[in-house]
């Protein structure tokens, strides 16, 4: 196979640590006038323009991009595949939500041809709005995750599902049961986890749709496959936070439910977390646990405020979610829009550089692949963007009147959307066009 060598120059940014932890000014390494060497699908070389060209060979193709800025792909770690047809849905909190809107719609999926079309468009739209890698959730049905996986396989992305585990508290058309919710689950993780890109997590919806046997199933599932991701939602919203303690009175706590059934690790991802105290972000970061922090759908569902100053205080893992359907944008840039009026309405900052970091190397850390993905490092997967400062006639005539980086960024993040995504690479493959 012959060697593919391609680089690509523009303005590069990409996060380097946590600003909580290190510092503003430390946690990322900018180029004015950047370039990116891809070899084979992987970073080899990253720095500046000027140091770099004399080192190529005369005959490699350069991009170069003028009014542009490079940065990783981004990362979702929440979002759900079958509603991509009921987003936006009106009027609801979300336990009303789930009946009247979600539930409906995820029955849809036990069709191949339904589960192929839409794999394909929420793949379309995850590229589009420059998400190269998320953590997804996928109906009650097996097939909504082969379609999936069969889509995110072609096009080499990385990517991360699993079927949702639930055996009660819903439609019996939406219903599995613990003992063929483990079979399911360990079948799919036999056809796909590890292969190429792709992982696997063990899905229970949340606590209040599995049974204490389908806990217990879905903890022994992360004990046989030590490598398994697990995704779940916790305290999102106040009435679901009621219900839980309702159902489970011998726990102390919405948390403490998960943790009995073995559920928390270093690779389980909990979305909202809105509700938290501290004593349960504490025992979060002591597991290695991450949380999804999803702004744009806790404002239109009405859940409530992520408190991220309380995360970073216990050094808690925090990636960024966009919760579609819940959620009302697959884009990241939007998301961040929105995590910055959450922040604001909470008397405190979101730099643009933790937005950055949330959407990029936050989210690798969460999900433990800050090895390969998050960062522009050589050694790393080549999936990245390329951000248009003319997307707009707006985001074109504001970036003009931006004396830096940091003010270039927050625009982006809060005139930005799809349109700003020129292109998307995964593994140095070409997979969006604007």
């Amino acid at each position: 196979m012959p060697l593919t060598r391609k680089a690509y120059r523009a303005a590069i940014l990409h996060s380097i640590a946590d600003p909580a932890e290190v510092g503003i000014e430390a946690s990322y390494e900018y180029f004015e006038d950047g370039l990116l060497v891809v070899d084979n699908g992987q970073i080899s070389a990253l720095g500046h323009a000027s140091d770099l060209l004399p080192t190529l060979p005369a005959d490699i193709e350069i991009n170069h991009y003028k009014d542009a800025l490079i940065t990783p792909g981004f990362i979702d770690t929440h979002i759900h595949l079958p509603q991509t047809g009921m987003v936006g849905a009106y009027g609801e909190q979300l336990l009303d939500w789930l009946n009247t809107y979600t539930f409906p719609c995820e029955s849809q999926f036990a069709e191949k041809a339904h589960a192929d079309e839409v794999a394909d468009i929420f793949i379309k739209e995850l590229l589009r709005n420059g998400t190269t890698t998320a953590l997804v959730f996928g109906s009650v049905h097996p097939q909504s995750v082969n379609s999936f996986f069969e889509a995110a396989e072609q096009l080499e992305l990385r990517m991360i599902a699993g079927k949702v585990m639930m055996d009660r508290n819903a439609p019996d058309y939406l219903t599995d049961t613990a003992e063929s919710s483990y079979v399911e689950s360990k079948a799919l993780i036999e056809r796909w986890h590890g292969k190429g890109r792709l992982h696997y997590a063990v899905t229970p919806r949340f606590a209040p749709t599995s049974t204490p046997e389908q806990l217990t199933l879905a903890g022994q599932l992360l004990g046989e496959y030590p490598d398994l991701y697990m995704q779940t939602h916790i305290s999102e919203n106040l009435k679901e936070v009621e219900w839980v303690k309702a159902l489970f009175p011998e726990r102390k706590g919405y948390l403490d439910v998960y943790d009995h059934y073995q559920l928390l690790g270093e690779r389980s991802v909990f979305a909202h977390g809105v509700h938290l105290c501290d004593d349960e972000c504490a025992r979060l970061a002591e597991t290695g646990s991450a949380i999804a922090f999803c702004p744009t759908s806790n404002l239109f569902l009405g859940s409530g405020l992520f408190n991220l100053p309380m995360a970073e205080k216990h050094k808690l893992n925090v990636g960024l979610g966009t919760d579609v359907g819940g959620g009302t944008s697959f884009s990241l840039l939007q998301t961040l829009n929105e995590a910055y009026k959450v922040m604001q309405l909470q008397g405190a900052r979101l730099s643009p550089f933790k937005s950055l970091y949330l959407a990029t190397l936050g989210g690798a850390r969460a999900l433990r692949l800050e090895d390969k993905i998050g960062t522009l490092k050589p050694g790393t997967d080549a999936d990245f963007l390329v951000l248009d400062y003319n997307a707009t006639p707006l985001l074109s005539y504001r970036l003009k009147q931006a004396s830096n980086i940091a003010e270039t960024l927050f625009v982006l993040m809060t005139l930005g959307d799809d349109r700003t995504v020129l292109q998307t690479y995964a593994a140095g493959n070409q997979v969006h066009q604007r």
